[in-house]
């Protein structure tokens, strides 16, 4: 059972980073430069993903990246992330007896560390899988639940300072 909540919180820290990923390939595409990368991941150079909207004052087409135009990307976050496993659990005791042919009476085997009244207790637990539930008349649907949430969040200030800062640096250098 806990291999199989490890592999799910692995799968959705997995799935967060993805998603983290695809947001900065938006935002990049968002601010008008798209890099353009070899196959070592080095930057060769990037692609203009401006737009065209309106015209300037010399009625040429002006091209402005979406974030100029306002727009910004999304990032997503998972939470409120629900794992539930349903396990059967059953409780067995065993005791033993022996008779001493010698001697009368009974001789009772006693476990080091007590138990149920002189017996030991086992506490044994199975995951609810296909053979258990065939042999036990289970119905195995639903007996594992993983329930997650994802949101968007707004981004960082941070992020939409370096934006201003970015694109006011380009305009002193156009000018």
């Amino acid at each position: 059972m806990g291999e199989m909540i490890r592999e799910m919180a692995f799968a959705i820290a997995d799935a967060q980073y993805e998603l983290d990923e695809a947001s900065i390939r938006v935002a990049q595409m968002m601010g008008g430069r798209v890099p353009i990368l070899d196959e070592a991941g080095t930057v060769t150079g990037s692609e203009d993903s401006r737009v065209y909207f309106g015209t300037d004052a010399e009625g040429k087409a002006q091209k402005v990246s979406m974030l100029e135009l306002g727009f910004s990307p999304t990032f997503y976050q998972f939470t409120n992330n629900i794992i539930e496993v349903k396990i059967a659990i059953k409780i067995t005791r065993e005791s033993s007896y022996t008779r001493n042919t010698k001697t009368t009476g009974t001789k009772r085997s006693k476990p080091a560390f007590g138990g149920f009244f002189g017996g030991s207790s086992k506490l044994k637990t199975t995951t609810v899988d296909a053979t258990y539930a065939s042999k036990y008349s289970y119905s195995a649907e639903g007996a594992s639940l993983l329930r997650c949430n994802l949101v968007p969040i707004p981004p960082p200030a941070i992020f939409e300072e370096r934006v201003r800062d970015l694109f006011d640096t380009e305009d002193e250098t156009e000018a």
